[in-house]
């Protein structure tokens, strides 16, 4: 029963008077658009009402069914139930109050910027330390990994390499049958060459 009323509360409630709405807007017809502009102040006020009468009311009998005639009392024209309790009570209560809540939001604006700046320099540093301790990390890892290489190792693995004497280097034909060498040993082999023949 609670999704039925919730259903027809979402259509009638609220896309029924977003369609009239926009047709408002759409017309330019002002006084079309300031009827439909208290309607959604009264249900905006209507919701923010509801969401603590539902903790407190929900066993009371009807208490669903008085929900949805108080949204059909506010959209019908003959009732005009929007306009009434706007007139009565809402634009009253807001003209004598007015400069309070606009302080009061001032105040709260300027506090959340605060906060958000607060925070965020927090998490900045947060995210500062992070990336500084695992750049530690990770160069104390590498630099204990070369650590562990000792002097000795590191002639020993010197000495192997100058102490291994390579073999002899197989060299490609070319196409006219004559063995290519590289430069550096053709150059070595000229110079030994010429200095043969001086």
């Amino acid at each position: 029963f609670a999704v039925c009323v919730s259903f027809s509360r979402l259509i009638f409630g609220t896309l029924y008077p977003a369609y009239y709405s926009y047709k408002a807007v759409k017309s330019k017809d002002i006084k079309e658009y300031v009827k439909w502009m208290m309607y959604w102040i009264i249900f905006a006020l209507f919701t923010t009402a509801e969401t603590f009468t539902d903790i407190f009311l929900c066993w009371f009998p009807f208490y669903y069914e008085l929900k949805i005639a108080f949204v059909a009392w506010l959209l019908s024209p003959y009732t005009k139930g929007s306009s009434l309790l706007y007139r009565k009570f809402v634009h009253p209560t807001l003209s004598s109050k007015e400069k309070e809540i606009d302080d009061c939001l001032v105040q709260a604006k300027d506090r959340s910027y605060d906060a958000l700046v607060h925070f965020g320099k927090r998490g900045l540093n947060v995210a500062a330390t992070a990336a500084v301790m695992a750049a530690s990390k990770g160069q104390g890892a590498l630099s204990e990994r070369l650590r562990s290489f000792s002097m000795q190792d590191l002639s020993s693995i010197r000495g192997d390499s100058s102490s291994a004497v390579p073999g002899p280097v197989p060299v490609p034909l070319r196409a006219g049958g004559r063995q290519s060498q590289p430069k550096a040993a053709r150059g070595a082999s000229e110079g030994s060459g010429s200095s043969g023949k001086c």
